[in-house]
C-alpha cells in the first residue's frame, strides 16, 4: 500500500493535471487574499476559490492513487475520472469568474445570468456525482488484492458521496432565507454570512451543513490515511483481517459522525455550542466504537501465528 512517489505523475492524466492546475489556482487565490480586499458574505471574496481549490487538489491526487491500485485498468473507471476533472473545471470556472464579477457563485439567481451559471454549477454536480459512483462499483467489482486498502478505499468513496448528498438540504425549499434571487444557503437559523469559525467560516451562531459536507467528503482522505498508519506502524503485531475490521469500524463511525454533524446543523446548532441531545450523540458514537474496536482487537491474530498456520 505504500505510494512511490516517482510513479505519481503516471497516475491517471487528466487526473494528475487537473491537481496541478488546482495547485496553480490556490496560489492565485491566496495572493487574492492577501491583494484584494473585497469582502463577500463575511470573508474575503477570494476564500471560497481558494478552498475549493485545495480541496480538488485533494480529491484529485486521491482519486488518481485508488485508481492506481486496481489489479488491472479500467476504461470504465478512466473515463468517470476524466469526466469528474471535465465537470470540476466548470465548477471552478464559474466560481472564480463570479469572484471577479464581485458577486456568489452559490444560491445566486438575482440575475438570468447568475441564475444560469448556478444551475450549470448543479449539473456539474450532479454529473461529478455520478462519475464519483462509477468508479466506487469499479473499485468493488474490481477487488483491490490489499484487504485493508480495499477497505479503505470503498469506504472512502462511499462516504464521500455521503458528504455529496449532506450538502443537498441547502439547497431545498427550507433553506430559501426569504430574499429575493437567492435560493439556498449553508446556515441553518440565521443568514449565511454572520460571525463564522476561522478559514473555513463555519457559524458560531446557527447551523452550518457545510460541516457534514465537509466532513464526508474527506472520508476520500482519513479512511486511506488510516489504512496506511495502520499499516506502517502496527502491521507487524497485527493480521490483515484485523486491520481491514479497523477499518471498517473506522468507517461506520466516520459515516454515523458525518450524519451526526448534519442533524445538528440541521437542528440551528453550531458547531461548538453542543446541547445536550447532540453530547449524548456524540457518547454512544464514542462507546460504540470503542467497542467495536475491542471486540475486532479480541478476535485478532498475530501475524506470525497466521503464517504457521
Amino acid at each position: 500500500m505504500a505510494i512511490d512517489l516517482r510513479r505519481a505523475a503516471h497516475w491517471h492524466r487528466p487526473l494528475m493535471l487537473f491537481v496541478a492546475a488546482m495547485a496553480a489556482l490556490t496560489v492565485v487565490c491566496a495572493v487574492g487574499i492577501v491583494v484584494d480586499s473585497r469582502v463577500l458574505t463575511g470573508s474575503p471574496i477570494w476564500l471560497k476559490p481558494f478552498k475549493f481549490a485545495v480541496s480538488f487538489v485533494l480529491y484529485g491526487l486521491t482519486l488518481a492513487w485508488m485508481l492506481s491500485l486496481l489489479p488491472r485498468r479500467s476504461r470504465v473507471a478512466e473515463w468517470a475520472a476524466t469526466v469528474i476533472v471535465a465537470v470540476s473545471v466548470i465548477e471552478l470556472v464559474v466560481i472564480v469568474w463570479q469572484v471577479i464579477r464581485g458577486t456568489t457563485s452559490h444560491f445566486n439567481g438575482t440575475t438570468p445570468l447568475n441564475a444560469a451559471l448556478f444551475s450549470a454549477m448543479g449539473a456539474a454536480i450532479m454529473v461529478l456525482f455520478v462519475a464519483h459512483l462509477v468508479i466506487g462499483i469499479v473499485v468493488l467489482i474490481r477487488r483491490i488484492p490489499d484487504r485493508v486498502a480495499a477497505s479503505a478505499v470503498g469506504w472512502g468513496i462511499g462516504l464521500s458521496l455521503l458528504g455529496m448528498l449532506a450538502a443537498v438540504p441547502m439547497v431545498l425549499p427550507m433553506q430559501e432565507p426569504g430574499i429575493e434571487g437567492i435560493s439556498g444557503a449553508h446556515s441553518v437559523g440565521v443568514l449565511d454570512g454572520g460571525p463564522g469559525l476561522p478559514l473555513v467560516g463555519w457559524s458560531t451562531t446557527g447551523g452550518d451543513l457545510r460541516i457534514g459536507h465537509f466532513v464526508g467528503l474527506h472520508a476520500l482522505q482519513a479512511l486511506p490515511i488510516l489504512a496506511i498508519l495502520l499499516t506502517r506502524f502496527i502491521g507487524t503485531r497485527l493480521d490483515e483481517h484485523t486491520r481491514a475490521r479497523l477499518v471498517v469500524v473506522a468507517g461506520g463511525a466516520y459515516g454515523v459522525l458525518t450524519l451526526l454533524l448534519t442533524w445538528q446543523a440541521l437542528r440551528g446548532q453550531p458547531l461548538l455550542r453542543p446541547d445536550a441531545l447532540t453530547l449524548a450523540a456524540v457518547a454512544a458514537l464514542v462507546v460504540a466504537t470503542a467497542t467495536a474496536t475491542a471486540a475486532v482487537l479480541a478476535r485478532r491474530t498475530r501475524p506470525e501465528l497466521a503464517l504457521a498456520a
